[in-house]
């Protein structure tokens, strides 16, 4: 069995979907489970739809959108307006309808509520296209499949249960099952997230729980790339990156493949496959057991719209182990990742993504106990296999306001350019 996993680049318009189902086709004699992601930009959409964050009006313009963008695609992929797809979006749009309209309770609870629909929908059209054009498949609710806990927007996978029932997946008829990524279930049939761009992750899990020959992601690049070319002209194309290293990368935000995706595939052995959509024949690159990058090269790693919070006791004592267990206490409360740390003598520093909704709070929280200063604008630069002149030419005469530094790998935060 292979699994590929589809972002939402790749299914973002009716072209798209026509080109993803000609990639699936060249591979409907053998087992194969599609994990698709929501189309195009909708989670970012859904997103500003999560009850609390912004008002009724700009909710009902958000939804008008929603619409307009999905029926546009299906006005193109089905001619007939007879066709089922309709009834079933429109169960969906009413059901996501509901729930928007709801009163706000907690923000990771109303969020994975929210925007799962991203994938519910995308993958009910994929999936009736597919049957459509002689592709017969079957649609899979994966969150009757992967079970997490109730930890909303970071969901922790139970793997025993979650194993138990992707058996389920191999009695079906279907050589092919179109599922979503990045959703999941508790035991008590809530609604859960893998973690913002988690669609890789679930195409992991399902590799791992059901021994996949193989897995691929199929993306807009051709390949895992060396920088992001959003920042990079000239990229390099790695051909084989071993497990651990692209577990390191994807670690420091390498947005090629989710922070969790690798570990589940390297406990099987199981080879991961990057590939272009756009180049489906072209080779793209592996992640498997090899033991060392090729090509060797800088890699690049950047994340914008940072905020940098510094941290001290209101009363110029020291920071010390009592008080950084109250500041983590309140990251895991309200579900945020650090993505840099730094500690003195009277002061810790914390650089995070720069998320409103999670900022406010965490600042209401540590101003209970701590005095708080923050920057905002600032992008975090990760180089793995850095020199001295490649870190000079990056900052660019930038301020450095963070600098952390090992025998491979250099981390900065500085002001965004521009």
């Amino acid at each position: 069995m292979k699994i590929f996993k589809f972002g939402g680049a790749s299914v973002n318009s009716a072209a798209a979907v026509k080109n993803m189902a000609s990639i699936v086709r060249n591979y409907q004699d053998s087992p194969l489970i599609v994990v698709v992601s929501a189309m195009g930009k909708t989670t970012n959409r859904l997103e500003k739809m999560v009850p609390g964050v912004n008002g009724p009006a700009t909710v009902e313009t958000l939804m008008h959108e929603l619409k307009d963008y999905h029926y546009e695609i299906v006005n193109s992929l089905f001619p007939s307006k007879q066709a089922p797809i309709y009834g079933k979006l429109e169960e969906l749009f009413s059901s996501l309808q509901n729930q928007v309209s709801l009163s706000p309770t907690s923000y990771n609870y109303d969020y994975d509520q929210t925007v799962s629909f991203g994938e519910l929908i995308s993958t009910t059209i994929i999936s009736e296209y597919l049957n459509t054009i002689g592709l017969d498949n079957q649609w899979v609710d994966v969150r009757n499949i992967i079970a997490t806990t109730p930890n909303y927007r970071e969901g922790h996978v139970i793997w025993e249960q979650t194993k138990k029932n992707a058996q389920q997946l191999l009695q079906t008829s279907c050589n092919m099952i179109v599922t979503q990524g990045f959703i999941a279930g508790t035991e008590i049939g809530k609604t859960t997230t893998l973690g913002r761009e988690g669609s890789d992750y679930s195409a992991s899990i399902l590799s791992y729980c059901l021994d996949a020959e193989s897995m691929t992601i199929w993306k807009d690049v051709p390949g895992f790339l060396n920088a992001d070319p959003k920042f990079f002209e000239n990229t390099i194309k790695i051909q084989q990156i071993p497990y651990n290293e692209a577990i390191e990368l994807a670690y420091y935000g390498a947005s090629v493949i989710h922070p969790k995706t690798v570990k589940p595939i390297q406990n099987k052995h199981i080879e991961l496959h990057i590939k272009s959509f756009i180049t489906p024949d072209a080779e793209g690159s592996v992640i498997g057991p090899c033991q060392h990058i090729v090509p060797e090269t800088p890699l690049y790693i950047f994340k914008n719209n940072q905020v940098l919070l510094s941290i001290l006791p209101k009363d110029f004592s020291f920071i010390a182990e009592d008080n950084l267990q109250i500041i983590f206490g309140y990251f895991a409360q309200l579900g945020i990742r650090v993505n840099v740390m730094q500690n003195s003598a009277l002061s810790f520093s914390v650089c995070m993504d720069n998320n409103p909704v999670l900022l406010e709070p965490l600042l209401a929280l540590l101003r209970e106990n701590f005095k708080v200063r923050y920057n905002d604008g600032l992008q975090l630069i990760t180089i793995r296999y850095y020199t001295q002149e490649i870190i000079d030419s990056i900052v660019a005469g930038r301020k450095i306001l963070i600098e952390q530094r090992s025998r491979t790998t250099e981390q900065l935060v500085v002001p965004e350019k521009g």
